[in-house]
Protein backbone atom coordinates (compact mmCIF):
# COMPACT_ATOMS: atom_id res chain seq x y z
CA UNK A 1 0.00 0.00 0.00
CA UNK A 2 1.07 3.54 -0.55
CA UNK A 3 0.66 6.15 2.04
CA UNK A 4 0.87 9.50 3.03
CA UNK A 5 4.57 11.02 3.02
CA UNK A 6 4.53 11.64 7.54
CA UNK A 7 7.99 10.88 8.24
CA UNK A 8 8.77 14.61 9.47
CA UNK A 9 4.94 14.69 10.51
CA UNK A 10 5.23 11.97 13.11
CA UNK A 11 8.62 13.07 14.77
CA UNK A 12 6.75 16.79 15.20
CA UNK A 13 4.35 14.67 16.78
CA UNK A 14 6.36 12.59 19.07
CA UNK A 15 8.60 15.70 20.63
CA UNK A 16 4.89 17.43 20.81
CA UNK A 17 4.24 14.65 22.73
CA UNK A 18 7.61 14.50 24.77
CA UNK A 19 7.13 17.96 25.59
CA UNK A 20 3.65 17.48 27.75
CA UNK A 21 5.66 14.80 29.90
CA UNK A 22 4.76 17.47 32.61
CA UNK A 23 1.48 16.47 32.35
CA UNK A 24 0.97 12.79 31.20
CA UNK A 25 1.04 11.70 34.73
CA UNK A 26 -1.98 12.99 35.95
CA UNK A 27 -3.94 11.81 32.58
CA UNK A 28 -2.40 8.32 32.96
CA UNK A 29 -3.52 8.00 36.46
CA UNK A 30 -6.97 8.99 35.23
CA UNK A 31 -6.87 6.19 32.65
CA UNK A 32 -5.47 3.44 34.98
CA UNK A 33 -8.33 4.68 37.57
CA UNK A 34 -11.29 4.26 34.84
CA UNK A 35 -9.80 0.80 33.27
CA UNK A 36 -9.27 -0.20 36.93
CA UNK A 37 -13.02 0.59 37.35
CA UNK A 38 -14.44 -0.40 34.10
CA UNK A 39 -12.82 -4.09 34.22
CA UNK A 40 -11.49 -4.66 36.98
CA UNK A 41 -7.79 -4.34 38.73
CA UNK A 42 -6.21 -7.28 37.67
CA UNK A 43 -4.30 -6.07 34.33
CA UNK A 44 -3.99 -10.04 33.23
CA UNK A 45 -7.92 -9.72 32.80
CA UNK A 46 -8.11 -6.26 32.03
CA UNK A 47 -6.01 -5.38 28.54
CA UNK A 48 -7.14 -1.43 28.64
CA UNK A 49 -5.94 -1.15 32.22
CA UNK A 50 -2.66 -3.65 31.29
CA UNK A 51 -1.70 -1.22 28.08
CA UNK A 52 -1.94 1.70 30.72
CA UNK A 53 0.03 0.10 33.35
CA UNK A 54 2.58 -0.45 30.52
CA UNK A 55 2.62 3.14 29.43
CA UNK A 56 3.05 4.66 33.16
CA UNK A 57 6.17 2.17 32.84
CA UNK A 58 7.30 3.52 29.84
CA UNK A 59 7.06 7.08 31.72
CA UNK A 60 8.79 6.16 34.53
CA UNK A 61 5.89 6.50 36.60
CA UNK A 62 6.77 5.05 40.28
CA UNK A 63 5.26 1.72 40.86
CA UNK A 64 3.32 2.41 43.97
CA UNK A 65 1.59 5.60 42.03
CA UNK A 66 0.02 3.12 39.30
CA UNK A 67 -0.89 0.74 42.04
CA UNK A 68 -2.72 3.28 44.12
CA UNK A 69 -4.70 4.47 41.03
CA UNK A 70 -5.45 0.40 40.19
CA UNK A 71 -6.93 0.57 43.63
CA UNK A 72 -8.71 3.60 43.28
CA UNK A 73 -10.88 2.49 40.55
CA UNK A 74 -11.25 -1.01 41.88
CA UNK A 75 -12.96 0.36 44.66
CA UNK A 76 -10.27 -0.25 47.35
CA UNK A 77 -9.23 2.86 47.86
CA UNK A 78 -11.21 6.15 48.16
CA UNK A 79 -10.27 8.97 45.12
CA UNK A 80 -12.42 10.88 42.48
CA UNK A 81 -14.77 9.53 40.72
CA UNK A 82 -14.04 10.53 36.96
CA UNK A 83 -16.47 9.75 33.58
CA UNK A 84 -15.18 9.59 30.17
CA UNK A 85 -16.99 12.02 27.96
CA UNK A 86 -15.85 12.05 24.17
CA UNK A 87 -16.64 15.49 22.32
CA UNK A 88 -16.61 16.30 18.69
CA UNK A 89 -15.92 18.92 16.46
CA UNK A 90 -14.42 20.65 13.24
CA UNK A 91 -11.57 22.72 13.16
CA UNK A 92 -9.92 25.10 10.41
CA UNK A 93 -11.72 24.55 7.09
CA UNK A 94 -13.83 21.52 8.67
CA UNK A 95 -11.17 19.62 9.44
CA UNK A 96 -12.37 16.56 12.44
CA UNK A 97 -11.36 16.78 15.51
CA UNK A 98 -11.89 14.53 18.61
CA UNK A 99 -11.59 15.35 22.12
CA UNK A 100 -11.33 12.71 24.74
CA UNK A 101 -12.01 14.07 28.18
CA UNK A 102 -11.91 12.43 31.94
CA UNK A 103 -13.91 14.75 34.48
CA UNK A 104 -15.41 14.60 37.93
CA UNK A 105 -17.32 17.99 36.55
CA UNK A 106 -19.20 17.52 33.06
CA UNK A 107 -20.44 21.19 33.09
CA UNK A 108 -16.73 22.90 33.11
CA UNK A 109 -15.42 20.30 30.74
CA UNK A 110 -18.06 20.88 28.39
CA UNK A 111 -17.63 24.43 28.72
CA UNK A 112 -13.83 24.86 28.97
CA UNK A 113 -13.73 22.41 25.57
CA UNK A 114 -16.82 24.71 24.09
CA UNK A 115 -14.70 28.28 24.63
CA UNK A 116 -11.36 26.66 22.76
CA UNK A 117 -13.06 25.21 19.97
CA UNK A 118 -14.86 28.97 19.91
CA UNK A 119 -12.09 31.03 20.64
CA UNK A 120 -9.79 29.63 18.37
CA UNK A 121 -11.90 29.22 14.95
CA UNK A 122 -13.45 25.63 15.35
CA UNK A 123 -16.79 24.76 16.71
CA UNK A 124 -18.32 21.65 18.43
CA UNK A 125 -20.18 19.25 16.34
CA UNK A 126 -22.79 16.58 17.35
CA UNK A 127 -22.10 13.00 18.80
CA UNK A 128 -20.68 10.76 15.66
CA UNK A 129 -20.33 13.78 13.78
CA UNK A 130 -16.70 13.42 13.21
CA UNK A 131 -16.52 9.99 14.74
CA UNK A 132 -17.06 7.60 11.63
CA UNK A 133 -13.63 9.33 10.03
CA UNK A 134 -10.98 7.55 12.79
CA UNK A 135 -10.32 3.94 13.74
CA UNK A 136 -9.54 3.42 16.99
CA UNK A 137 -6.24 1.19 16.29
CA UNK A 138 -2.54 0.56 17.53
CA UNK A 139 0.29 2.61 15.23
CA UNK A 140 3.81 1.65 15.25
CA UNK A 141 5.99 3.96 12.94
CA UNK A 142 9.76 2.57 11.41
CA UNK A 143 12.13 4.03 10.26
CA UNK A 144 12.75 4.57 6.15
CA UNK A 145 15.24 1.83 5.30
CA UNK A 146 13.76 -1.25 7.36
CA UNK A 147 13.37 -4.26 5.52
CA UNK A 148 9.82 -3.92 4.75
CA UNK A 149 9.14 -7.72 3.85
CA UNK A 150 11.09 -8.81 7.07
CA UNK A 151 9.10 -6.85 8.58
CA UNK A 152 6.00 -7.15 7.13
CA UNK A 153 6.08 -11.05 7.25
CA UNK A 154 7.07 -10.56 11.28
CA UNK A 155 3.99 -8.09 11.70
CA UNK A 156 1.42 -10.32 10.48
CA UNK A 157 2.74 -13.01 11.87
CA UNK A 158 2.32 -11.51 15.43
CA UNK A 159 -1.37 -10.53 14.88
CA UNK A 160 -0.86 -7.09 13.10
CA UNK A 161 -4.33 -5.56 10.84
CA UNK A 162 -2.21 -3.67 8.49
CA UNK A 163 1.57 -2.43 7.25
CA UNK A 164 1.08 0.62 4.97
CA UNK A 165 4.55 1.61 3.71
CA UNK A 166 4.43 5.65 2.86
CA UNK A 167 5.89 8.09 0.07
CA UNK A 168 8.90 8.94 2.54
CA UNK A 169 10.12 5.38 3.24
CA UNK A 170 8.89 5.01 6.85
CA UNK A 171 6.63 1.66 7.04
CA UNK A 172 3.46 1.69 9.99
CA UNK A 173 2.52 -1.23 11.69
CA UNK A 174 -1.59 -1.05 11.96
CA UNK A 175 -2.98 -3.11 15.14
CA UNK A 176 -6.01 -4.05 17.35
CA UNK A 177 -5.85 -1.22 20.21
CA UNK A 178 -5.70 -3.61 23.38
CA UNK A 179 -3.31 -5.90 20.99
CA UNK A 180 -0.59 -2.82 20.46
CA UNK A 181 1.53 -4.30 23.08
CA UNK A 182 2.02 -7.54 22.62
CA UNK A 183 2.67 -6.96 19.24
CA UNK A 184 5.36 -4.66 20.20
CA UNK A 185 6.79 -6.89 22.23
CA UNK A 186 7.10 -9.49 19.25
CA UNK A 187 8.24 -7.09 16.54
CA UNK A 188 10.98 -6.18 19.40
CA UNK A 189 11.94 -9.67 19.90
CA UNK A 190 12.36 -10.09 16.19
CA UNK A 191 14.76 -7.07 15.82
CA UNK A 192 12.28 -4.47 14.91
CA UNK A 193 12.39 -1.50 17.24
CA UNK A 194 9.67 1.29 16.43
CA UNK A 195 10.18 5.18 16.22
CA UNK A 196 6.87 6.08 17.14
CA UNK A 197 4.29 3.92 18.51
CA UNK A 198 0.70 4.88 20.31
CA UNK A 199 -2.90 3.84 20.81
CA UNK A 200 -5.02 6.22 18.58
CA UNK A 201 -7.83 6.95 17.02
CA UNK A 202 -6.27 7.12 13.28
CA UNK A 203 -7.89 9.48 10.63
CA UNK A 204 -8.99 7.63 7.66
CA UNK A 205 -8.36 10.99 5.35
CA UNK A 206 -6.18 13.69 6.00
CA UNK A 207 -6.57 17.70 5.28
CA UNK A 208 -3.07 18.81 4.77
CA UNK A 209 -2.27 22.61 6.55
CA UNK A 210 0.42 25.20 5.64
CA UNK A 211 0.97 29.16 6.39
CA UNK A 212 -1.57 30.76 8.27
CA UNK A 213 -4.27 28.15 8.72
CA UNK A 214 -1.35 25.51 9.77
CA UNK A 215 -0.58 28.09 12.52
CA UNK A 216 -4.32 28.68 13.15
CA UNK A 217 -5.12 24.70 13.29
CA UNK A 218 -2.22 24.02 15.47
CA UNK A 219 -3.37 26.71 18.09
CA UNK A 220 -6.89 25.48 18.31
CA UNK A 221 -5.03 21.56 19.02
CA UNK A 222 -2.85 23.20 21.83
CA UNK A 223 -5.74 25.01 23.12
CA UNK A 224 -7.74 21.66 23.84
CA UNK A 225 -4.45 19.71 24.63
CA UNK A 226 -3.77 21.93 27.14
CA UNK A 227 -6.98 21.72 29.41
CA UNK A 228 -7.03 19.92 32.63
CA UNK A 229 -9.82 17.30 31.73
CA UNK A 230 -8.43 16.35 28.34
CA UNK A 231 -6.98 12.97 27.37
CA UNK A 232 -6.73 12.96 24.12
CA UNK A 233 -6.80 15.64 20.99
CA UNK A 234 -7.28 13.64 17.72
CA UNK A 235 -7.43 15.19 14.11
CA UNK A 236 -7.18 14.35 10.66
CA UNK A 237 -4.73 17.75 10.23
CA UNK A 238 -1.38 17.18 9.13
CA UNK A 239 0.37 20.36 9.91
CA UNK A 240 3.51 21.21 7.56
CA UNK A 241 6.69 22.09 9.57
Amino acid sequence: MAGHSKWANIKHKKAATDAKRGKIFTRLIKEITVAARLGGGDPTMNPRLRLAMDKASENNMPKDTVMRAAQRGAGELEGANYEEIRYEGYGIGGAAIIVDTMTDNRTRTVAEVRHAFAKYGGNMGTDGSVAFLFKHCGQLVYAPGTDEDALMEAALEAGAEDIVTNEDGSIEVVTPPYEFVSIKEALEKAGFKAEFGEVTMKASTETEFTGDDAIKMQKLLDALENLDDVQEVYSNAVIEE
